[in-house]
């Protein structure tokens, strides 16, 4: 099991992340139990919506309270406070599962587009990636475009769902910049929620799955009206910006 000086980013790793929206964390983030543990429920959790994609698996902790155990544990707070600073809260969490064969491409997007009007501001949201099974250029990892966290919401235009798991991308992108988030189980990235990302298909005989957690800085208030039914935890530190935490 790693030990707590394992488990900080280092400030070259810091550094990077301000520049350029991401950081790659290539060690095991939860001892072997834990990850198994989470693993665990993922497989159980898909079964239960009949192993349908994507948005099936939004927030499974609101349905299964078991998944904070790993959402407010240290290893993930330690990673992630030297980004956002001491007062931290949990923003959301997701299973991503991308099926052999037929995973469909992720569209370029950043998740801040998504939760636009949500909350008052942007700059400190950081989403870690956790790799439940490898993931590699063959299967569809994530990939980002470095350096566009900084530059604000973009243009968007219409896809095919047939394709892709959602109907729109943002246009015009060099798709020759974009940097490959290549990973072993366990491991995981981290990145700004305004970076530019998506994932190509999976057209492997290989299954591509990932829990993502996210979490912003407490001076961000999260506005209740435009968040009805939507549940947010103090993960660690205090409450800065008067938010509706389930836990304060």
């Amino acid at each position: 099991m790693s030990n707590l000086a394992n488990r900080k980013l280092t400030q070259a790793d810091v550094d990077h992340y301000d520049a350029q929206g991401y950081a790659l964390y290539r060690n095991q983030l939860f001892d072997a139990e834990k990850q198994a543990e989470l693993s665990a429920i993922f497989e159980e959790q898909w079964e239960t919506v009949g192993r349908r994609l994507n948005s099936e698996l939004d927030t499974p902790h609101f349905r299964d309270e078991r998944l904070l155990k790993f959402l407010l544990a240290d290893e993930v707070l330690d990673l992630v406070e030297p980004i956002l600073g001491p007062n931290i809260g949990l923003w959301s969490s997701h299973f991503i599962c991308k099926e052999p064969l037929i995973g469909k491409q992720t569209p370029w997007h950043e998740d801040s587009a998504y939760w636009k009007g949500r909350l008052d501001r942007f700059d400190k949201i950081a989403t870690v990636w956790l790799a439940i099974d490898r993931s590699t250029k063959e299967n569809g990892c994530m990939r980002v475009i470095p350096g566009t966290h900084k530059n604000g919401f973009s243009d968007y235009e219409a896809v095919s769902e047939d394709e892709n798991i959602f109907a729109t991308q943002i246009k015009n992108i060099d798709e020759s910049r974009a940097v490959y988030f290549e990973l072993e189980p366990g491991e995981c990235s981290i990145h700004d929620s305004r970076i530019i990302h998506g994932a190509t298909p999976n057209k492997s005989p290989y299954r591509r799955c990932g829990y993502t957690m996210r979490y912003f800085s407490t001076e961000a208030k999260v506005l209740p009206e435009k968040n009805p039914g939507f549940k947010i935890w103090l993960a660690r530190g205090k409450d800065v910006a008067g938010n509706p935490f389930v836990n304060a």
